[in-house]
């Protein structure tokens, strides 16, 4: 089975919870990896996602980070909600 390993970035403004993770993480940048395996009875390549993982803070130090596995849509709930809490810009001026 062909596996393949997606890196990405995400940002958060505000602290946050997530599902999985049992305190407030802090707002900052946050590394996001995704498993994906290659379906291989379809005759183009389609990647179906095994699993997601998130590197937070370790609970007892910041230094350590820890690895927890979420739902990505959890993840994009919270950056949903990190989004709304953002202060409104007033619009430039004509």
């Amino acid at each position: 089975m062909i596996t393949r390993t997606r890196n990405a970035l995400v940002v958060f403004s505000h602290p946050f919870e997530l599902k999985g993770v049992d305190r407030i993480l802090p707002s900052g940048e946050y590394k996001v990896i995704t498993d994906e395996q290659l379906i291989e009875e379809l005759s183009f390549p389609v990647y179906r996602r095994v699993s997601t993982m998130i590197l937070v803070p370790g609970h007892a130090r910041a230094s350590i980070l820890e690895m927890v596995t979420i739902d990505p849509q959890d993840l994009q709930a919270a950056q949903d909600r990190d989004k709304l809490m953002q202060p409104h810009l007033p619009a430039a001026p004509p």
